[in-house]
């Protein structure tokens, strides 16, 4: 409980990005075209899979959840962010706030199990191509997206509702361009143990684990490939997970670089830096990714362009 000497926090000050006012005006046009690029980028693929029947596969099924995610997990924080910068207001209610980090955390989790669901999906295509269909049924496919976006609502849930039992003091200022969980923790004055052993125990099971089952799923796939070495062989690898090992490796290794590896000295701005990769770099590329790699995506906008001129 608060005691005498603390105030109860109605909003939250986010400092956002050390950027000179003289920069203000470039840096706002430079995140304002990410974002846009990141809106468009991900709303075609997920248009072109929706409108291509040769694209209503298991792994297109899933790579338009990741573009949906992608889409969203950049709108949690970008356009508070934006009108931050463009009013110079940078306050954010408590409601928001907490809003903002369920959000961010449910999002940011789906894309981790995603990129799990779409590593199987690789395997059982490599590994087990003659019995790829029968595997990867319509069933198995829908329930591993529900279950994926079950689990992460569980887990944003439950971070969200122990950050409320805490009580804040009278710093309200959040160095950072959104509500993280990490700096929101700092400023808390009760005991937040029982918070920082949730993210420990629940935040290997959405993180470290994913990780770690994507890799035995590319352990087994090389091991396949070398079984029987051929060109072709190493060339279906990388033609078919190229992207994907791409994408994994944007996402985790900024994620990891952030969570797992602190830095000594004060990591505001390496924090601030490296979230803003996966929070706004990551979703913008990833449909760059998968476009200019994937030539069934290219021959689908081709098709859907043809249709268009047709009509």
């Amino acid at each position: 409980m608060p005691g005498k000497n603390q105030t109860v926090i109605s909003q939250f000050i986010l400092l956002g990005l050390p950027i000179p006012p003289e920069h203000q005006h470039l840096f706002y046009a430079l995140f304002l075209a990410m974002y846009l690029t990141t809106v468009l980028g991900n709303l075609v693929i997920i248009v072109l899979i929706h409108l291509d029947s040769h694209l209503h596969t298991p792994m297109y099924l899933f790579l338009s959840n990741l573009s949906f995610t992608d889409l969203c997990f950049s709108t949690v924080t970008m356009p508070n962010f934006l009108q931050n910068m463009q009013s110079q207001v940078s306050s954010i209610p408590y409601a928001g706030c907490l809003a903002q980090l369920y959000f961010f955390l449910f999002f940011g989790d789906v894309e981790s199990l995603l990129l799990v669901v779409m590593a199987y999906d690789r395997y059982v295509a490599i590994c087990f191509p003659l019995h790829y269909t029968r595997i990867m049924s319509p069933n198995l496919c829908v329930s591993m997206v529900l279950l994926s976006w079950a689990l992460t609502t569980l887990y944003a849930m439950l971070h969200t509702l122990l950050l409320t039992r805490l009580s804040f003091c009278k710093n309200n200022v959040i160095p950072h361009f959104f509500c993280d969980l990490s700096a929101l923790l700092k400023l808390a004055c009760s005991d937040i143990h029982i918070n920082e052993l949730m993210i420990m125990i629940i935040g290997a099971l959405v993180v470290i684990l994913p990780f770690l089952l994507i890799i035995v799923s590319y352990a087994h796939i090389v091991s396949s490939i070398l079984k029987v070495p051929s060109t072709g062989g190493i060339h279906k690898v990388f033609s078919t997970c190229g992207s994907h090992l791409s994408v994994v490796s944007l996402f985790y290794g900024t994620v990891i670089g952030l969570y797992l590896c602190p830095s000594a000295n004060d990591s505001t701005l390496k924090d601030t830096v490296m979230s803003m990769m996966y929070t706004v770099v990551t979703p913008m590329l990833n449909p760059f990714i998968y476009s200019l790699r994937n030539r069934d995506m290219k021959e689908a906008l081709k098709r859907v362009l043809q249709k268009k001129t047709l009509f």
